[in-house]
């Protein structure tokens, strides 16, 4: 019960169904998902630990919201991995792999189409692993594993304030794709710090914006 709390909480935060900055009460929440408030107590801990709420005896539980530099620090560690990580299987991919790459852009194109945008933000998010678990480094998997939820919301934000990037992310995420088949890891490397400056600074911009 505990997980299925921890899961279902998670998602209503992620997809913004519980805002940032919203007060929570185990009370509601239990009540919310049909358990007990042992789990969800469980659950709350959980996701305090990772980030996603703050626990204080003066302000109770509040989900968190994405600083600047929560922002800038989740970039940080993805351009440094995912780089790395592209100038290691550039050229070295196998046809399985080639043909997994290629079927998840065919299905973001899809989602991206049709504006589904839970779809696409999964799917985004799966793109960017695949690369990870082709390389193989079960501690740069782990992290980015731990990235990926937090990485969903920053991802979700860009493409809910801005549609058209739905399509534009497509076409980049190709672009390396194409790079690293061809074995051209400056290439790819290139697209991918290009690709991922663009949610940083869109996202920081906001941020800046309400904050002025």
């Amino acid at each position: 019960m505990k997980d299925r709390a921890y899961s279902e909480l998670k998602q209503l935060i992620q997809s913004i169904t519980i805002e940032p900055g919203a007060r929570l009460s185990e009370r509601q929440l239990a009540g919310h998902l049909g358990m007990s408030k042992t789990p969800v107590k469980a659950a709350l801990e959980r996701l305090e630990l990772e980030g996603f709420i703050i626990v204080s005896p003066q302000s109770g539980i509040v989900v968190r919201e994405l600083t600047a530099q929560d922002i800038a620090d989740q970039f940080d560690v993805r351009v440094a991995l995912e780089c790395h990580v592209l100038r290691s299987v550039s050229g070295r991919l196998t046809d399985e792999q080639a043909f997994d790459l290629r079927e998840n852009i065919t299905q973001q194109r899809q989602a991206a189409r049709a504006r589904r945008i839970t779809e696409m933000v999964s799917l985004d998010a799966g793109f960017h692993m695949l690369y990870c678990e082709f390389h193989g480094n079960q501690e740069i998997i782990r992290v980015m594993n731990q990235l990926r939820d937090k990485i969903y919301r920053v991802t979700d934000r860009v493409y809910q304030q801005q549609l058209p990037r739905l399509d534009s992310s497509c076409d980049e995420h190709a672009g390396i794709v194409e790079a690293t088949l061809a074995g051209d890891a400056d290439l790819a490397v290139m697209r991918m710090e290009e690709h991922l400056d663009y949610g940083r600074k869109f996202l920081l911009d906001k941020h800046r914006g309400r904050a002025s």
